[in-house]
């Protein structure tokens, strides 16, 4: 048997009721008119004030979410560590433009940094930069536009709130993912992000920035970001992952009239991901490896080469990760075999979150999606329960 068909690893935490529930909900958002439209009456059900709320939170909200705080997402954490599985706490509400928001998102952050504190079942904690910055700022700094007195202030602001996350995280002693975000905001964050690991990564990594390897120019950012660290004298965090807007960056570019950032293929894509994470294990000694993928393809790859290397399975530079509700028989059969396994655990109010709630399920519904996957799997797992009793 190969690592990940091992279901009974896979599905360990899910009782008979839970396991159907995740079949029903699979089949369901494996028809992608059904997605499309359920996300629009869903959306609609919430703006009305319609009494909603509590049949997203059975389904689907239950599935992806851990709960509507981090406190709440605290027995979640503790169910994944009896399987050796660790916990990423990330607040998932988007869509924040005022300050008061941002302000929000980034108390939120330092919240579920303090949750960690003294929690090593949780090593990690996360922010998406657009919590943190209105869109337009981000792009106008990303194109070096000349800033107005209030945006050169709002900026400010900016740093003040990524800094004071990095810091907050640094006396956790807990690691701090930054999520990417679409190729025109990402000049800015990639530059902030390089300034907080020359302050913060100096023995290790403490910061870590995402490279979507669906971009082009991302591998050349990696190899380029290795020069800086040796230069610096920084550890370079680098979750390393395919990427979550390729629509938006064609319509993007295509309007622009310049050419797609994105790779012309699923394969081109697929070679480049492979790429990366060879060259981080290259270049171990200034790197740090956040692997997020629910690709088996690519994990088998790189357990191959971690193998090949000599490098231990638990080596404390290379950390695996998958969404909660997603590629369970990777995670925790991961976990089952040594290797530090985690899953990344969404949290907020349920109508905050539903954005993300939507992106998931359009995501299982794709050619590449984990619909067909996951059901089988599931599947496989319900016929050893009735066989074993």
């Amino acid at each position: 048997m190969k690592l990940f068909d091992n279901t009974a690893v896979a599905f360990s935490l899910k009782s008979d009721a839970a396991l159907e529930r995740a079949y029903f909900l699979f089949k369901l958002i494996g028809h992608q008119p059904l997605v499309r439209i359920g996300a629009k009456v869903a959306e609609f059900a919430f703006n009305a004030h319609l009494p909603v709320e509590g049949l997203v939170r059975a389904t689907v909200f239950d599935q992806f979410c851990s709960g509507t705080s981090a406190h709440d997402s605290l027995q979640v954490v503790e169910q994944l560590s009896e399987k050796g599985v660790y916990s990423v706490l990330d607040y998932s509400v988007e869509g924040a433009k005022e300050e008061i928001s941002l302000d929000v998102c980034y108390q939120n952050t330092l919240d579920t940094i303090a949750q960690s504190t003294n929690n090593p079942n949780i090593p990690f904690s996360v922010f998406k930069p657009t919590g943190f910055a209105h869109p337009d700022l981000l792009e106008a700094v990303s194109q070096n536009k000349t800033l107005s007195w209030e945006e050169t202030a709002a900026w400010e602001r900016v740093k003040k709130r990524f800094y004071g996350a990095a810091d907050a995280a640094a006396k956790a002693k807990i690691r701090l993912l930054i999520d990417a975000e679409e190729s025109w905001y990402q000049p800015a964050i990639d530059t902030l992000v390089e300034e907080l690991m020359i302050t913060f990564n100096r023995t290790e990594a403490v910061v870590f920035t995402t490279a979507q390897m669906y971009l082009k120019n991302r591998l050349p950012y990696l190899e380029t970001l290795h020069q800086k660290a040796q230069k610096n004298g920084f550890i370079a965090g680098v979750k390393l992952v395919r990427g979550a807007y390729m629509e938006k960056e064609a319509l993007y570019a295509k309007g622009k009239g310049d050419l797609s950032p994105v790779c012309a293929t699923k394969k081109a894509t697929d070679i480049n991901f492979d790429r990366g994470w060879q060259f981080i294990l290259q270049h171990l000694d200034h790197f740090a490896l956040y692997f997020g993928s629910h690709n088996e393809a690519s994990t088998y790859a790189i357990l191959a080469a971690m193998e090949k290397s000599q490098i231990t399975k638990n080596h404390p530079r290379i950390w695996f990760g998958q969404l909660y509700g997603m590629s369970d028989h990777i995670t925790f059969n991961l976990a089952k075999a040594g290797y530090k396994a985690s899953k990344y655990l969404p949290f907020g109010p349920v109508k905050d979150v539903l954005p993300y709630l939507i992106r998931r399920a359009e995501e299982n519904t794709s050619v590449q999606g984990q619909t067909v996957r996951e059901l089988a799997l599931i599947e496989q797992e319900r016929k050893r329960r009735k066989i074993e009793g």
